[in-house]
């Protein structure tokens, strides 16, 4: 696909957790099997939240920022912006400690996951990856990141 190489530190590695939180917040079957069930290994919604924001700063800035490092284009950048803004708007609403019913049951939840589903489809695209496989474990998304 072109743009930048896979192994470049740390864009790539914030990439990664960009897109693991985009996947997670994206794929409702998920949320209710894993987040709502509580299956161990793979964080609860808030930590996919600060997954989104934690490295990049999200919360503070557009990701137009990080054209040409973490994110590919404008296309991308501007999908994750408004991922961005639906996710952090709610947690602001519910709380950073709410359960994941606060989130799921939230009006604003299903344009949250819609716009998180049309950034994570065109980063993973753009990466040669599924976009329908399920969300990676944080122990698996973990290896993968440090074994650039």
């Amino acid at each position: 696909m072109g743009g930048m190489p896979v192994n470049d530190m740390p864009w790539w590695r914030w990439r990664s957790n960009v897109r693991s939180a985009l996947h997670m917040i994206s794929d409702p079957v998920f949320q209710r099997e894993v987040w709502q069930g509580g299956r161990p290994g793979y964080g609860d919604v808030t930590d996919a939240v600060y997954r989104l924001v934690e490295d990049t700063w999200l919360d503070n800035w557009s990701a137009d920022k990080y054209v040409g490092t973490i994110f590919r284009d404008a296309q991308e950048a501007a999908l994750v912006d408004v991922a961005v803004l639906r996710v952090l708007k709610i947690l602001h609403q519910v709380g950073a400690d709410a359960p994941a019913t606060a989130y799921l049951e939230h009006a604003g939840w299903p344009d949250a996951v819609r716009a998180a589903r049309d950034a994570h489809v065109l980063m993973a695209r753009a990466d040669g990856e599924d976009p329908d496989i399920p969300p990676r474990s944080l122990e698996v998304l973990a290896i993968y990141t440090r074994s650039a």
